[in-house]
Protein backbone atom coordinates (compact mmCIF):
# COMPACT_ATOMS: atom_id res chain seq x y z
CA UNK A 1 0.00 0.00 0.00
CA UNK A 2 1.19 3.47 -1.08
CA UNK A 3 5.17 3.61 -0.21
CA UNK A 4 5.71 6.85 -1.70
CA UNK A 5 7.36 8.73 1.99
CA UNK A 6 10.76 7.01 1.92
CA UNK A 7 14.11 8.94 2.21
CA UNK A 8 16.31 9.79 -0.53
CA UNK A 9 18.78 7.41 0.54
CA UNK A 10 21.76 8.65 -1.52
CA UNK A 11 21.79 11.66 0.92
CA UNK A 12 21.84 9.63 4.15
CA UNK A 13 24.69 8.96 6.41
CA UNK A 14 25.37 5.51 6.30
CA UNK A 15 24.58 5.40 10.65
CA UNK A 16 21.04 6.75 9.68
CA UNK A 17 20.37 4.47 7.07
CA UNK A 18 21.25 1.56 9.11
CA UNK A 19 18.89 3.04 11.89
CA UNK A 20 16.13 3.79 9.31
CA UNK A 21 16.83 -0.18 8.19
CA UNK A 22 16.79 -1.01 11.90
CA UNK A 23 13.27 1.16 11.74
CA UNK A 24 11.93 -0.96 9.34
CA UNK A 25 12.85 -3.78 10.20
CA UNK A 26 11.53 -3.22 14.22
CA UNK A 27 7.80 -2.58 12.82
CA UNK A 28 8.40 -5.62 11.14
CA UNK A 29 9.08 -7.43 14.26
CA UNK A 30 6.23 -5.32 15.82
CA UNK A 31 3.38 -6.59 13.22
CA UNK A 32 4.94 -10.45 13.84
CA UNK A 33 4.60 -10.27 17.77
CA UNK A 34 1.44 -8.14 18.13
CA UNK A 35 -0.78 -9.19 14.93
CA UNK A 36 0.61 -12.57 13.96
CA UNK A 37 3.33 -13.09 10.94
CA UNK A 38 0.87 -12.57 8.18
CA UNK A 39 0.48 -9.23 9.37
CA UNK A 40 4.16 -8.64 8.51
CA UNK A 41 3.33 -8.81 4.61
CA UNK A 42 1.93 -5.30 5.17
CA UNK A 43 4.91 -3.46 6.25
CA UNK A 44 5.13 -0.02 4.14
CA UNK A 45 6.79 2.94 4.38
CA UNK A 46 4.52 5.23 5.45
CA UNK A 47 4.00 3.63 8.61
CA UNK A 48 7.64 3.62 9.14
CA UNK A 49 8.00 7.09 8.95
CA UNK A 50 4.98 7.45 11.50
CA UNK A 51 6.64 5.28 13.66
CA UNK A 52 9.89 7.98 13.76
CA UNK A 53 7.17 11.09 13.86
CA UNK A 54 5.54 9.67 17.00
CA UNK A 55 8.63 8.14 18.65
CA UNK A 56 9.25 9.83 22.04
CA UNK A 57 11.90 12.98 22.20
CA UNK A 58 12.83 11.23 25.27
CA UNK A 59 12.79 7.58 24.05
CA UNK A 60 16.73 6.43 23.39
CA UNK A 61 17.03 3.82 19.91
CA UNK A 62 17.83 0.47 20.90
CA UNK A 63 18.88 -1.68 18.46
CA UNK A 64 19.34 -5.72 18.38
CA UNK A 65 19.69 -8.51 16.40
CA UNK A 66 17.91 -11.28 15.33
CA UNK A 67 17.19 -13.75 12.63
CA UNK A 68 14.07 -13.80 10.43
CA UNK A 69 12.31 -15.33 7.65
CA UNK A 70 14.21 -12.64 5.49
CA UNK A 71 17.33 -13.10 6.64
CA UNK A 72 17.53 -16.97 8.20
CA UNK A 73 21.25 -17.38 8.25
CA UNK A 74 22.74 -13.50 8.88
CA UNK A 75 21.24 -11.58 12.20
CA UNK A 76 20.29 -8.67 10.83
CA UNK A 77 19.91 -5.07 13.15
CA UNK A 78 16.56 -3.72 13.92
CA UNK A 79 14.90 -1.42 16.68
CA UNK A 80 13.21 -2.96 20.06
CA UNK A 81 9.98 -2.64 20.28
CA UNK A 82 8.38 0.20 22.28
CA UNK A 83 4.88 2.36 22.43
CA UNK A 84 5.82 3.86 18.63
CA UNK A 85 6.25 0.24 17.20
CA UNK A 86 3.02 -0.99 18.73
CA UNK A 87 0.85 2.08 17.75
CA UNK A 88 2.24 1.95 14.13
CA UNK A 89 1.46 -2.30 13.81
CA UNK A 90 -1.71 -1.77 14.92
CA UNK A 91 -2.57 1.42 12.46
CA UNK A 92 -1.28 -0.69 9.74
CA UNK A 93 -3.55 -3.74 10.18
CA UNK A 94 -6.73 -1.29 10.16
CA UNK A 95 -5.42 0.58 7.64
CA UNK A 96 -4.83 -2.15 5.31
CA UNK A 97 -7.88 -4.36 6.25
CA UNK A 98 -10.32 -0.78 5.59
CA UNK A 99 -8.02 -0.62 2.00
CA UNK A 100 -9.11 -4.49 1.25
CA UNK A 101 -13.07 -4.26 1.88
CA UNK A 102 -12.74 -0.58 0.11
CA UNK A 103 -11.34 -2.89 -2.80
CA UNK A 104 -14.09 -5.52 -2.59
CA UNK A 105 -16.94 -3.54 -3.09
CA UNK A 106 -14.96 -1.87 -5.99
CA UNK A 107 -14.25 -4.38 -7.87
CA UNK A 108 -16.49 -7.69 -9.24
CA UNK A 109 -17.21 -10.42 -7.63
CA UNK A 110 -14.09 -12.56 -10.08
CA UNK A 111 -11.51 -9.69 -9.51
CA UNK A 112 -11.64 -8.94 -5.89
CA UNK A 113 -11.13 -13.13 -4.63
CA UNK A 114 -7.74 -12.11 -3.99
CA UNK A 115 -8.49 -9.23 -1.94
CA UNK A 116 -11.31 -11.53 -0.19
CA UNK A 117 -8.79 -14.08 0.14
CA UNK A 118 -6.45 -11.68 2.29
CA UNK A 119 -9.17 -9.90 4.33
CA UNK A 120 -9.92 -13.27 5.66
CA UNK A 121 -7.00 -14.26 6.21
CA UNK A 122 -6.34 -10.86 8.38
CA UNK A 123 -9.46 -11.05 9.95
CA UNK A 124 -7.96 -12.17 13.21
CA UNK A 125 -5.03 -9.79 12.83
CA UNK A 126 -7.68 -7.10 12.48
CA UNK A 127 -10.30 -8.10 15.25
CA UNK A 128 -7.38 -7.82 17.55
CA UNK A 129 -6.01 -4.01 16.19
CA UNK A 130 -9.50 -2.85 15.82
CA UNK A 131 -9.98 -3.51 20.13
CA UNK A 132 -6.46 -1.96 20.38
CA UNK A 133 -7.13 0.98 18.77
CA UNK A 134 -10.90 1.30 18.59
CA UNK A 135 -11.00 4.99 18.27
CA UNK A 136 -9.05 4.95 15.40
CA UNK A 137 -10.66 2.17 13.42
CA UNK A 138 -13.70 3.70 13.96
CA UNK A 139 -12.06 7.45 12.32
CA UNK A 140 -11.14 5.17 9.13
CA UNK A 141 -14.90 3.27 8.41
CA UNK A 142 -16.08 6.45 9.02
CA UNK A 143 -13.32 8.69 6.82
CA UNK A 144 -13.88 5.80 3.99
CA UNK A 145 -17.54 5.84 3.55
CA UNK A 146 -17.58 9.38 3.41
CA UNK A 147 -14.68 8.77 0.44
CA UNK A 148 -16.78 6.57 -1.18
CA UNK A 149 -19.95 8.46 -0.91
CA UNK A 150 -18.35 11.44 -1.97
CA UNK A 151 -16.20 9.68 -4.48
CA UNK A 152 -19.99 8.56 -6.28
CA UNK A 153 -21.23 11.99 -5.84
CA UNK A 154 -21.68 14.24 -9.15
CA UNK A 155 -19.42 17.29 -7.54
CA UNK A 156 -16.05 15.99 -7.25
CA UNK A 157 -13.21 18.01 -6.02
CA UNK A 158 -9.94 16.29 -5.76
CA UNK A 159 -8.99 18.69 -2.25
CA UNK A 160 -12.63 17.28 -1.59
CA UNK A 161 -11.54 14.05 -2.23
CA UNK A 162 -8.52 14.14 -0.40
CA UNK A 163 -9.81 15.85 2.68
CA UNK A 164 -11.35 12.57 3.55
CA UNK A 165 -8.18 10.66 3.26
CA UNK A 166 -6.14 13.19 4.95
CA UNK A 167 -8.25 12.94 7.91
CA UNK A 168 -7.36 9.46 8.91
CA UNK A 169 -3.88 10.19 9.21
CA UNK A 170 -4.58 13.07 10.96
CA UNK A 171 -6.63 10.91 13.67
CA UNK A 172 -3.20 9.05 14.19
CA UNK A 173 -2.04 11.60 16.79
CA UNK A 174 -1.92 10.73 20.18
CA UNK A 175 -4.10 12.48 22.63
CA UNK A 176 -1.20 12.42 25.25
CA UNK A 177 0.68 14.84 23.38
CA UNK A 178 0.64 18.44 24.81
CA UNK A 179 -1.57 20.87 22.78
CA UNK A 180 1.45 22.68 21.03
CA UNK A 181 2.90 19.71 19.39
CA UNK A 182 -0.51 17.75 19.27
CA UNK A 183 -1.66 21.12 16.89
CA UNK A 184 1.37 20.83 14.62
CA UNK A 185 1.26 17.31 14.34
CA UNK A 186 -2.30 17.29 13.27
CA UNK A 187 -1.49 19.84 10.63
CA UNK A 188 1.19 17.79 9.66
CA UNK A 189 -0.13 14.70 8.82
CA UNK A 190 -3.23 16.19 7.60
CA UNK A 191 -1.53 17.77 4.79
CA UNK A 192 1.17 14.39 4.15
CA UNK A 193 -2.57 12.52 4.00
CA UNK A 194 -3.22 14.74 1.29
CA UNK A 195 -0.22 14.83 -0.71
CA UNK A 196 -0.54 10.87 -0.76
CA UNK A 197 -3.86 10.75 -1.75
CA UNK A 198 -3.18 12.99 -4.82
CA UNK A 199 0.39 11.68 -5.83
CA UNK A 200 -1.79 8.40 -5.81
CA UNK A 201 -4.46 9.20 -7.55
CA UNK A 202 -1.19 10.34 -10.37
CA UNK A 203 0.87 7.19 -10.15
CA UNK A 204 -2.43 5.45 -10.68
CA UNK A 205 -4.38 7.88 -13.44
CA UNK A 206 -3.22 5.71 -16.79
CA UNK A 207 -3.66 2.04 -15.19
CA UNK A 208 -7.26 3.31 -13.64
CA UNK A 209 -8.34 4.97 -17.31
CA UNK A 210 -7.25 1.80 -19.05
CA UNK A 211 -9.00 -0.60 -16.78
CA UNK A 212 -12.00 1.69 -16.24
CA UNK A 213 -11.41 2.36 -12.49
CA UNK A 214 -12.27 5.43 -10.29
CA UNK A 215 -9.95 7.78 -10.34
CA UNK A 216 -10.67 11.29 -8.67
CA UNK A 217 -8.23 13.05 -11.47
CA UNK A 218 -9.67 10.74 -14.53
CA UNK A 219 -12.92 12.20 -13.59
CA UNK A 220 -11.66 15.90 -13.64
CA UNK A 221 -9.04 15.50 -16.44
CA UNK A 222 -10.66 12.68 -18.43
CA UNK A 223 -8.58 11.56 -21.25
CA UNK A 224 -9.48 8.31 -23.50
CA UNK A 225 -5.48 7.19 -23.66
CA UNK A 226 -4.47 7.89 -20.47
CA UNK A 227 -2.20 11.13 -20.76
CA UNK A 228 -2.17 13.99 -18.87
CA UNK A 229 -1.40 17.67 -20.46
CA UNK A 230 1.51 19.53 -19.25
CA UNK A 231 -1.22 22.33 -17.86
CA UNK A 232 -2.97 19.62 -15.75
CA UNK A 233 0.57 18.13 -14.34
CA UNK A 234 2.01 21.30 -13.80
CA UNK A 235 -1.16 21.98 -11.68
CA UNK A 236 -0.61 19.03 -10.08
CA UNK A 237 2.96 19.37 -9.21
CA UNK A 238 2.30 22.77 -7.63
CA UNK A 239 -0.76 21.23 -5.26
CA UNK A 240 1.64 18.46 -4.32
CA UNK A 241 4.65 21.24 -3.74
CA UNK A 242 1.98 23.09 -1.92
CA UNK A 243 1.11 20.15 0.56
CA UNK A 244 5.24 19.11 0.87
CA UNK A 245 5.52 22.75 2.23
CA UNK A 246 2.25 22.73 4.28
CA UNK A 247 4.21 19.58 5.81
CA UNK A 248 7.68 21.13 6.29
CA UNK A 249 6.19 24.26 8.12
CA UNK A 250 4.37 22.03 10.58
CA UNK A 251 7.34 19.48 11.06
CA UNK A 252 9.83 22.23 12.26
CA UNK A 253 7.21 23.40 15.01
CA UNK A 254 7.71 20.01 16.38
CA UNK A 255 10.10 19.37 19.23
CA UNK A 256 13.47 17.12 17.70
CA UNK A 257 13.67 13.29 18.29
CA UNK A 258 15.85 10.56 17.92
CA UNK A 259 14.79 10.44 14.17
CA UNK A 260 14.19 14.25 13.10
CA UNK A 261 17.83 13.81 10.76
CA UNK A 262 16.32 11.05 8.83
CA UNK A 263 12.41 12.68 9.15
CA UNK A 264 14.00 15.66 7.44
CA UNK A 265 15.48 14.01 4.87
CA UNK A 266 12.31 12.10 4.18
CA UNK A 267 10.37 15.43 3.93
CA UNK A 268 12.58 17.37 2.77
CA UNK A 269 14.17 15.35 0.09
CA UNK A 270 12.24 11.80 -0.21
CA UNK A 271 8.95 13.86 -0.94
CA UNK A 272 9.96 15.99 -3.93
CA UNK A 273 11.96 13.29 -5.17
CA UNK A 274 8.34 10.86 -5.29
CA UNK A 275 6.76 13.80 -7.00
CA UNK A 276 9.26 14.24 -9.31
CA UNK A 277 9.20 10.76 -10.59
CA UNK A 278 5.38 10.05 -9.96
CA UNK A 279 4.99 12.71 -12.39
CA UNK A 280 7.20 11.65 -15.03
CA UNK A 281 6.17 7.93 -14.81
CA UNK A 282 10.19 6.68 -13.10
CA UNK A 283 8.19 5.33 -10.15
CA UNK A 284 9.37 3.40 -7.71
CA UNK A 285 12.86 4.46 -7.98
CA UNK A 286 15.09 2.67 -10.95
CA UNK A 287 12.46 2.68 -12.40
CA UNK A 288 12.80 4.42 -16.64
CA UNK A 289 10.82 7.09 -17.86
CA UNK A 290 7.98 6.22 -20.29
CA UNK A 291 7.83 9.08 -22.61
CA UNK A 292 4.17 7.76 -24.00
CA UNK A 293 2.75 8.43 -20.61
CA UNK A 294 2.86 12.05 -19.91
CA UNK A 295 5.68 15.06 -20.15
CA UNK A 296 5.94 18.04 -17.87
CA UNK A 297 7.06 19.74 -20.85
CA UNK A 298 4.92 19.67 -23.52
Amino acid sequence: MFGYIRPLQGELKVRELEQFKACYCGLCHALGKNYGFVSRFILNYELVFLTMLLWSEDTPITIGRSRCIASPCRKKRYCQKNESFDMCAGFSVILTWWKLRDSINDESFIKSLPYRAFSLILSRAYKKAKSDFQKFDRCVQDELLSLSSYESSALVSLDGAADKFANILKAAVPEKLPEPSRRSMSEMLYHLGRWVYIIDACDDYSGDVKFGRYNPIAVIYPSERGVLPSDVLNRLETTLIHSNNLVTSAFELLPENPWSQILQNMIYLGMPDACSRVLTHRWPPGRKNNKKWMKLDE
